[in-house]
C-alpha cells in the first residue's frame, strides 16, 4: 500500500524520507563549518605571496640546470627554459 511520507518536505515541496532527512542536516552543519573556517585574516594571501616567491626562486635554479632545460621548449629568444 502506498502512502505519501510524512517525514519532511524539501524546499521544492518534495516528500524526504528519514534518511533524506539525516544527509540534509549534515550537508547543512558542514556547509555552515566550512563558511565560517573560510574567513581569513590575510593570513592566506600572505602565504600564498611568500609560496609564489618561493616557486620563483625555484623555477631560476632549475633553469640554471642542463640537465632540466635541455627538455623545455625554447621561449621566444630561443632560449629552452622553464616558462610558467
Amino acid at each position: 500500500m502506498a502512502y505519501k511520507g510524512t517525514a519532511a518536505k524539501s524546499a521544492t515541496g518534495a516528500s524526504m524520507s528519514k534518511y533524506d532527512v539525516e544527509v540534509e542536516a549534515r550537508l547543512q552543519a558542514l556547509e555552515s563549518k566550512s563558511n565560517s573556517s573560510s574567513k581569513s585574516d590575510g593570513s592566506d594571501s600572505k602565504r600564498v605571496a611568500a609560496l609564489e616567491a618561493k616557486v620563483e626562486a625555484l623555477i631560476q635554479i632549475l633553469n640554471k640546470a642542463s640537465a632540466v632545460t635541455e627538455h623545455c621548449p625554447k621561449n621566444a629568444e630561443g632560449v629552452r627554459q622553464i616558462n610558467l
